[in-house]
């Protein structure tokens, strides 16, 4: 996967959250399906994602092979490093 963060200096509205899954991905049920994972991924973490914050997450081919244990754990990863997920002690 790859991540792409724009963050919006001084604005207090929601995450927005935008998907890719290009033809490489495989045919439309494997990318409809990556996309359905990808999706509960963001979902499930969508209250620790700081606000004022515009996200593209873009599925590589290996996405339609990885189980979601391994998507979660690699959402994950990029999330830490893109530093996107608010603080203990700040409200998302």
């Amino acid at each position: 996967m790859v991540l792409g963060v724009l963050k919006l200096s001084a604005s207090d509205e929601p995450a927005r959250i935008g998907f890719i899954t290009s033809r490489r991905v495989g045919g439309a049920v494997v990318r409809n399906g990556v996309r359905r994972r990808l999706r509960e991924l963001v979902r499930a973490s969508r209250p620790k994602l700081r606000r004022g914050v515009w996200l593209v997450l873009i599925a590589r081919a290996k996405a339609a092979h990885a189980d979601f244990s391994a998507l979660e754990k690699e959402w994950t990863v990029l999330a830490r490093r893109a530093g996107i997920f608010a603080s203990a002690g700040r409200p998302a």
